[in-house]
């Protein structure tokens, strides 16, 4: 292993990691995950997971994981939901209810994204905040109803 030189070296091994572990060669295609810390869950998280479990259990895929997490500091943004899909970069959705989360869910098995839940695009930021202000490196800013994708 090469030694590290920069902050760009230490960004290259943990997108090479993210990518070896967020969905390995186990069948599965898509992984949804609903963040349920304290914060998410008093905002409706439990409802945001039971309604994408009915949806994935409807679709009758089997090639798509559900799963939970903690917090992720999106405490302006929740109920969030990450959703990734192998080849693609994963994408934060926020401000859900059971209604919105199911429509994410039939855009991203279609292929699509639901743009307007959208809250970051990339890997998960250690804090994410609203557009114009620093984000993580590798981020994009979506102009308009202050969004980042």
């Amino acid at each position: 292993m090469d030694k590290i030189k920069s902050l760009k070296d230490i960004l290259a091994i943990r997108d090479a990691a993210q990518k070896k572990t967020a969905l390995r060669e186990d069948g599965y295609t898509m992984c949804f995950t609903v963040h349920m810390g304290t914060c998410g869950i008093a905002s409706g998280a439990r409802e945001v997971v039971n309604a994408v479990a009915e949806e994935l259990e409807a679709s009758g895929r089997t090639d798509i994981r559900l799963t939970t997490s903690g917090c992720i500091g999106a405490c302006e943004h929740e109920p969030v939901m990450t959703v990734e899909a192998l080849n693609a970069q994963p994408i934060l959705y926020g401000h859900l209810d059971e209604n919105t989360a199911r429509e994410v869910f039939r855009q991203a098995v279609a292929g699509k994204s639901a743009r307007a839940y959208v809250v970051y695009v990339g890997s998960e930021p250690s804090d994410i905040k609203t557009a114009g202000t620093t984000q993580a490196a590798g981020q994009k800013t979506v102009k308009g109803e202050g969004k980042k994708a």
